[in-house]
């Protein structure tokens, strides 16, 4: 209770000495283009972000075919790369559940973790599953595929000698309907949906650019901060539950994939181009634009400064998230405190200096 009236009284004073109207028409009125920021999302940023996890889900594709015909320690390496690659290319999608991909609840069918292993033995020994329903969200995706490539043998048993033909069934099953989801969505982008997230370049509650604030702010705040370090290290329950880290079965890759997903948030904020250094309109050049502060600076180089200043805190923590928990939470803790103190300069300051009000419930806490 008190941490909820102190975010009140954080959100208040925000609001009151946020910004002043250097970005508005002199009666208040804000006067940034948002349409010329929507066009730069969709065209430079979401789109070819899209398309690029989209060749990468045809490589995995490919992999797996090649996988199941012969399934050699070479084309399992090779597998593995492929699934890797698809994944960090995932983190630059994930905070996109607007059109197509809130229709088909896209991220609960691609990276609901942790995937359960008892569950897809089930299915893998009755061959019996329907990868459609809700009930198999954490049966199928990422991390399914790194407990089917990782997680049914160890180190003192060859992977050759284990996997059955029925876990190559259930592996294709997974990757095919990972492929088919992906492609309704970047077609959605491509044919129709691109104009309307365009188009609807108003401030109301239901224009673009609310909505889109929105799903950005929780997706850093629920997956990034909460999914992929609060969760796993214990903040939100009586004890650390290292076997909840994203990645957990490969061992070694969830603090590529948090890195991965932080570079992401960050670039989407600066407005950077996928896949180049240029940028263009942006959350950072309205802030810009609205002149808004934090003590006495620029609120977008905080905001910067911040995701900084966690990704060199990341430096320190172990590659294997559920070691590092294990070994040491306090430093896992440590990274967490980090990431969170942006989510007050996102979710309070910045949508307060935007006009942007919250729309979805906060059941953690900040």
């Amino acid at each position: 209770m008190i941490k909820k009236v102190l975010f009140l009284f954080v959100a208040v004073l925000a609001i009151s000495c946020g910004s002043d109207d250097s970005g508005s028409d002199g009666n208040g009125a804000d006067t940034f283009d948002r349409k010329v920021m929507l066009e730069n999302w969709a065209d430079n940023i979401i789109i070819p972000s899209y398309e690029d996890f989209q060749t990468k889900m045809n490589d995995l594709n490919s992999k797996t075919e090649v996988f199941v015909a012969d399934g050699s320690a070479e084309n399992l390496e090779n597998l593995r790369t492929s699934w890797l690659n698809a994944y960090k290319a995932w983190q630059h999608v994930s905070m996109y559940e607007i059109g197509k991909s809130e229709e088909l609840t896209f991220r609960n069918f691609m990276n609901i973790y942790p995937t359960s292993s008892t569950k897809i033995e089930q299915f893998v020994a009755s061959g019996n599953y329907n990868l459609q329903l809700p009930s198999t969200f954490d049966a199928q995706g990422f991390p399914a595929l790194d407990y089917l490539l990782y997680g049914i043998s160890d180190a003192a048993v060859s992977y050759e000698t284990v996997i059955t033909d029925a876990h190559k069934d259930y592996l294709t099953a997974v990757v095919s309907r990972m492929k088919t989801l992906t492609d309704e969505v970047v077609a959605d982008w491509e044919t129709g949906f691109r104009e309307a997230f365009v188009g609807n370049s108003g401030s109301t509650a239901s224009s673009s650019v609310n909505v889109m604030v929105n799903k950005y702010v929780f997706y850093y705040e629920k997956f990034l901060r909460a999914g992929k370090i609060g969760i796993p290290v214990g903040v939100f329950s009586s004890s650390a539950l290292p076997e909840k880290v994203e990645g957990y079965y490969s061992a070694t890759n969830s603090k590529v994939l948090f890195e991965e997903a932080l570079t992401a948030v960050q670039n989407f904020f600066n407005g950077k181009h996928y896949g180049s250094n240029t940028t263009g309109e942006s959350l950072k050049s309205y802030l810009v634009d609205l002149n808004a502060k934090k003590d006495g600076a620029g609120l977008d180089a905080a905001i910067n400064s911040q995701w900084e200043s966690a990704r060199t805190f990341s430096q320190s923590v172990d590659a294997n998230f559920a070691n590092q928990i294990e070994s040491d939470k306090n430093k896992m803790l440590g990274l967490y405190d980090e990431v969170q103190k942006a989510v007050i300069l996102l979710k309070v300051e910045m949508m307060s200096a935007m006009s942007i009000s919250v729309d979805y419930s906060d059941a953690d806490g900040d």
